[in-house]
């Protein structure tokens, strides 16, 4: 156990993605079941062998002025958006230490922001910039925008985080992982407040052909909506995904003190390794099933607690099953009682912003005790040995404490699982 042992909360949530340009929005269209999925309209897109994506639901353009959005890479667009939203929604209204609004010390807040891939279209657009007009015409605030850290670094000067200002970048696990970090900021003493969360925007020509040409995706192109389907016997890969998912963590104290609104206690997180392969995951779960078993021999978490999972479930053929069997081989029986929803069937993947989309959505499914389907389940893969919700919400338990995990795993056999729970004790 971590020195302190601090009891951390979440009291704020936001949210861009391919299902509405906020959290509300986006729980709206997870709990209706709706895809967030569609046909590629550039016209770059007609020569790619995958030609679908999970495109954001509410353009950057209509939220950020047009002079503050040119100095800002796309990934790090969502990240403020999302950002601002959350920040607002736990209650506060200026940057730390300024305003009349309720009190943060800069000194004591942190800012955690992962993303997978960085500035990728930043990068490639400007080498074009290049090669095409010259090397005058390459932007000066290029190297600012393509850096990973871009978007943690512009959401810790928008609430002036002062705490440290971290982007951890582990794939497909980096959103997760933040949000595990930010935890153990503020459990350890570092921080008493920390926003947290992922972020990609890597719908581009380059990263769509890499990932098509390695079968990863799926080439569902007439059927865009029901091309991410995960435990099903026909699912054929991924469909990617772009946006941001971000939350405020606090000491429980501290947002006691100020009488913040409570989502629910971050439990805290397992993280793992799985020492396979770059690419391919550990057929048996080994390494997410070692995560699991970290997550509860270092937090106090009951398996009995736990109702709701939400999976990380891409709707890859092994990556799928895989996960399920880890869940299995930790929890035994326990396994029964957990609804598991895959909701990247409705958002895509978003990469390293999918660990933070899908914490907005754990968080919220306890906070109304509803989890979310996994839609476009229509032949149940056999080894899917788990009670996963299928076509419609499904109610959780309307009494007493409850808890969900949510899974984030990445190339290179990254594993972090995050635990949540209502909060308080009910």
């Amino acid at each position: 156990m971590s020195p302190t042992n601090r009891t951390v909360v979440v009291t704020g949530i936001g949210a861009t993605t391919p299902l509405g340009g906020d959290a509300a929005s986006t729980w709206e269209g997870l709990v209706a079941g709706r895809s967030g999925v569609r046909a590629l309209e550039q016209e770059w897109a007609a020569e790619q062998a995958v030609r679908i994506a999970a495109q954001i639901a509410v353009e950057p353009s209509e939220v950020i002025p047009r002079p503050q959005a040119r100095r800002l890479d796309r990934s790090a667009q969502f990240a403020l958006i999302a950002a601002k939203e959350a920040w607002a929604d736990a209650g506060f209204t200026d940057r730390a230490g300024e305003g009349e609004g309720p009190a943060v010390d800069p000194d004591r807040l942190g800012a955690v922001i992962a993303s997978g891939i960085g500035g990728v279209t930043t990068l490639l657009d400007q080498y074009d910039v290049m090669k095409e007009k010259g090397v005058r015409r390459v932007s000066p605030h290029t190297v600012p925008m393509l850096m990973p850290n871009s978007p943690s670094a512009n959401v810790g000067l928008l609430v002036g985080a002062r705490a440290g200002v971290h982007t951890p970048v582990s794939a497909c696990a980096s959103g997760a992982e933040a949000i595990g970090y930010a935890i153990e900021m503020i459990r350890t003493g570092r921080a008493d407040v920390v926003i947290a969360g992922g972020t990609e925007a890597a719908i581009h020509p380059l990263p769509i052909a890499a990932f098509g040409n390695m079968m990863a995706m799926s080439k569902n192109n007439e059927n865009p909506q029901g091309a991410s389907r995960p435990y099903d016997t026909g699912r054929d890969g991924f469909v990617m995904g772009e946006g941001s998912g971000v939350i405020v963590l606090e000491s429980a104290e501290h947002a006691a003190a100020r009488g913040a609104r409570v989502y629910a206690e971050a439990v805290g997180q397992g993280i793992s390794a799985d020492g396979h392969d770059i690419v391919q995951p550990e057929p048996e779960g080994r390494g997410i099933s070692a995560a699991l078993r970290n997550l509860l021999a270092n937090n106090d978490l009951d398996a009995a607690e736990i109702v709701h999972v939400n999976a990380h479930a891409t709707s890859t053929p092994a990556g799928d099953v895989a996960e399920l069997k880890a869940l299995r081989n930790v929890f035994g029986d326990d396994v029964d009682h957990m609804a598991v929803s895959a909701t990247k069937s409705m958002t895509g993947h978003l990469l390293g912003g999918a660990g933070g989309v899908e914490t907005v959505a754990t968080v919220l499914a306890l906070y109304h005790r509803v989890a979310p389907p996994t839609i476009n389940v229509e032949n149940l893969d056999a080894e899917a040995d788990a009670d996963i919700v299928r076509g419609e919400a499904r109610k959780l338990p309307v009494d007493g404490r409850i808890a969900a995990l949510n899974d984030s795993f990445g190339f290179g056999g990254h594993n972090v699982v995050l635990a949540f729970r209502t909060f308080p004790c009910a």
